[in-house]
């Protein structure tokens, strides 16, 4: 299983992907599209990051606007896989 982090190691690390939030064990980032075809579209680059990390984000889709929440389950909080994948959704654009 994979260690939780420390409160001072979550806001360090949360500083390399400023545009998610922290909210609980979970961190979460909400982007809008021009529409739900662009929203779909970013949700397909999803899959590949995620499997390679065999880490899956919790989705929500409500018409141009995807909701992502990251936590890991088995550990019951964030850790380091959370930000990786975090960073590597950012990077997706």
């Amino acid at each position: 299983m994979v260690a939780l982090l420390s409160p001072s190691k979550i806001q360090e690390l949360a500083a390399l992907v400023p545009d998610w939030k922290i909210e609980g064990k979970h961190l979460i980032l909400v982007k809008t599209f021009k529409d739900f075809i662009q929203a779909i579209e970013f949700v397909n680059k999803l899959v590949e990051p995620s499997e390679t990390a065999k880490h899956h984000p919790d989705l929500e889709i409500s018409y141009n606007q995807v909701t992502i929440r990251l936590t890991s389950h088995d550990a019951g909080g964030l850790t380091e896989k959370d930000f990786t994948l975090a960073q590597q959704i950012s990077a997706l654009g």
